[in-house]
């Protein structure tokens, strides 16, 4: 991937560097030299049909193998670039068939998670690249094709890049005739065969994917960067979710302020000053749940990048009642209550356990309620189990288990069967008996209290 080998003793997190240490705690150091290198990625290039339409606009497409080839981009030094070499352009004459080169050359736009791109096979992450001509307009009739391209890249941790890449203007081969057109691009290229290019224009965002809870707040990542040829014009959020959209927050440069919807934040001095387009989501709703669109342009251009949120909340688990006690010719129904719950999928299941069983027995005759919606949106569920003192064992422990995608691992609930001779007619007996036993002691007290005056008459008789 990159132009020579890399040692792999480093992790790299959203762009971020971090050396693994081990040991105390030690005085900081000073930060790591930067350097730059070239990162060589393979792409697929996605162009035009036989017609001559643009894919953007259209038309059939057609992929072609590509190299992007990012010059000189500043990296941190951390000891693990000694081995990086410049990236060597293949000689030998391109044609039509073979892979498509683009030299990009980022002088005055900084390249971000370029640590990310440059040890993705040490951190066994893949990237996955496409490039493809980019213009509002057609081509014009001439020989000398669009020179504007789009650069995706994606991560497969997450990091999405989009670059827009200024390559030569036609008027350079109109006024150097002697200039090489490529074989199937029909724009001018250098005399290794290559395509030079510049970046104009780059976006990013760390993460396309999130998953968050009810009633938190979440921050949908969104940046980027300009060359002093280009100037921001505005920024769009919009979100789509079951077929319809909306937009959530806008603002264009010259409007007197954005337009947000409540619970939506996108800081403007940021975004003028530094390009951190991000929007903050407070408060989240099942209702907020779907794919965010951030809409970055220029005069000229445009980048987006999508973030798909998903909203999953656990559900709360209660078995009632906690204690059963075991009555003969009696059937006793367990209830586990499931709520709160997002989204809708749900796995219940019972089990019975008792001391002479080496592990959990499934319980196959539970029954449920239908599912319930409560007006945050999310769900409940009810499951009963039916205990015949007939075929049950005491003592026992009979456990619903629940399992759901906000859960990391299943929840088991359990309630617990006492064992006969706690509550049966041995019980009973027992009282009977200590019953008999007190009317016993009590007769005879009551017989001795009786005597006791006679025996005191007597006494005074023989006086």
């Amino acid at each position: 991937m990159a132009g020579g080998r890399v040692l792999c003793g480093a992790l790299v997190l959203c762009g971020a560097l971090l050396a693994l240490e081990a040991g105390p705690a030690k005085a900081p150091t000073p930060a790591p030299p930067f350097r730059r290198v070239d990162i060589a990625l393979g792409c697929s290039y996605v162009g035009e049909d036989v017609r001559g339409l643009l894919h953007a606009s259209g038309g059939s497409s057609s992929e072609h193998p590509a190299t992007l080839v990012l010059r000189g981009i500043s990296i941190r030094d951390d000891g693990n670039l000694d081995d990086v070499t410049e990236y060597k352009v293949p000689q030998e004459n391109p044609d039509s068939s073979s892979p498509i080169v683009f030299e990009a050359s980022a002088q005055s736009v900084s390249i971000p998670h370029a640590e990310s791109m440059l040890h993705a096979d040490c951190d066994g992450e893949e990237v996955n690249c496409e490039i493809s001509p980019y213009s509002f307009q057609r081509p014009g009739k001439g020989p000398c094709h669009t020179s504007w391209f789009m650069a995706t890249l994606q991560l497969s941790g997450g990091i999405s890049i989009a670059l827009v890449l200024r390559g030569p203007h036609c008027s350079s081969w109109e006024e150097e005739h002697d200039a090489t057109l490529h074989p199937k691009l029909r724009i001018p290229m250098s005399k290794e065969g290559t395509l030079l290019t510049t970046v104009e224009f780059q976006s990013s965002s760390c993460n396309t994917s999130l998953h968050t809870h009810l009633g938190s707040s979440v921050t949908l990542d969104c940046r980027f960067a300009l060359a002093p040829s280009s100037s921001f014009s505005s920024l769009e959020w919009r979100r789509q979710h079951q077929g319809s959209g909306r937009s959530l927050f806008w603002y264009q440069v010259g409007s007197t302020g954005p337009a947000a919807e409540p619970k939506v934040h996108v800081d403007v001095v940021e975004l003028l000053g530094t390009g951190d387009a991000s929007l903050s989501l407070q408060g989240v709703s099942v209702g907020d749940e779907g794919t965010y669109i951030c809409l970055v342009s220029t005069l000229l251009h445009q980048a987006q990048h999508i973030i798909q949120l998903h909203v999953a909340e656990p559900p709360r688990v209660h078995v009632i009642p906690a204690v059963v006690s075991f009555e003969r010719d009696v059937t006793t129904t367990l209830t586990c209550s499931i709520a709160g719950y997002y989204p809708l999928d749900v796995s219940v299941s019972w089990t019975q356990k008792t001391p002479e069983d080496d592990a959990e027995i499934p319980l196959s005759n539970a029954r449920f309620s239908s599912h319930r919606q409560s007006q945050d949106g999310t769900y409940s569920i009810t499951s009963y189990l039916s205990i015949s003192s007939a075929t049950a064992r005491a003592p026992a422990t009979y456990s619903c288990h629940v399992s759901h995608v906000a859960l990391a691992e299943p929840i088991s609930v359990s309630a617990h069967l006492k064992a006969p001779e706690q509550t049966g007619s041995e019980g009973l007996v027992g009282g009977f008996i200590a019953t008999i036993i007190f009317i016993v002691v009590l007769f005879i007290a009551l017989r001795r209290r009786a005597a006791k005056p006679k025996s005191e008459q007597l006494l005074r008789a023989s006086e």
